[in-house]
């Protein structure tokens, strides 16, 4: 998988302490990041471009004080690698904070966008969740090949119990690739260089250790009240 120097040092090593100090890996990798390219110059603030109306949420906040955003591409090793620990913050701030996903496909991963193609699809059927589980769970078995996986994608879909002939029509309609590019040109436009990169109330969040990433939400949390 292609790798660029062009990712911020102290994102980089955030992200590999994060993967350390919670999944123990032995030899993680820097974030993927994209070629070096200027920021978006469409229209929209910065909180606006950081969370819109249609921005998938994994879960909700009653009060929606605290909410953390993350710029995500499903064929990302660092992605995959720092998932364990979103879902265990899930299970732990439950109730107490908004988690948001983003779709920000590396144009160099061959099969980035099929896979964000695939979940939009399922979202539209309810089915967000599972596939973007389903993405992480099996990306082992698809990621860094360079021929398209589309059709195991829609086999995940039909597992899934989608609607089929619904989930073609998304992935054959452009506005479901619009949707997609959306996501990632406000990930360009907020100054988003790789993935995963996290902000927190509009902040982006840099921790040094997962235990660093918890203190952060908790003081935020306590800011809120």
């Amino acid at each position: 998988m292609k790798r660029s120097t062009v990712i911020a040092a102290g994102l980089a090593a955030a992200i590999v302490a994060i993967i350390l100090t919670a999944l123990q890996l032995t030899s993680p990798r820097a974030a993927d990041a994209e070629p070096t390219a200027g920021p978006s110059t469409g229209g929209g603030t910065t909180a606006g471009r950081l969370v819109r109306a249609d921005s998938h949420r994994l879960d909700e906040a009653a009060d929606g004080k605290v909410t953390l955003v993350e710029f995500l591409d499903f064929e990302c090793e660092s992605c995959r690698a720092a998932y364990p620990l979103v879902e265990q913050l899930r299970k732990d701030y439950a109730g107490k904070v908004t988690f948001v996903i983003r779709y920000f496909p590396i144009q160099s991963h061959f099969n980035a966008t099929n896979a964000a193609l695939a979940v939009e699809a399922a979202a539209q059927q309810g089915k967000l969740e599972q596939m973007y589980q389903r993405m992480y769970d099996t990306q082992a078995e698809w990621g860094e090949k360079q021929t398209s996986e589309a059709a195991r994608f829609r086999a995940d879909a039909l597992i899934l119990g989608l609607d089929m002939n619904a989930y073609d029509a998304a992935i054959k309609d452009p506005q479901t690739l619009a949707r997609v590019e959306k996501d990632r040109q406000d990930g360009l436009a907020l100054g988003v260089q790789g993935t995963p990169t996290f902000f927190l109330n509009g902040k982006q969040l840099l921790p040094e250790s997962a235990e660093d990433f918890r203190t952060q939400i908790d003081a935020a949390l306590a800011n809120a009240r």
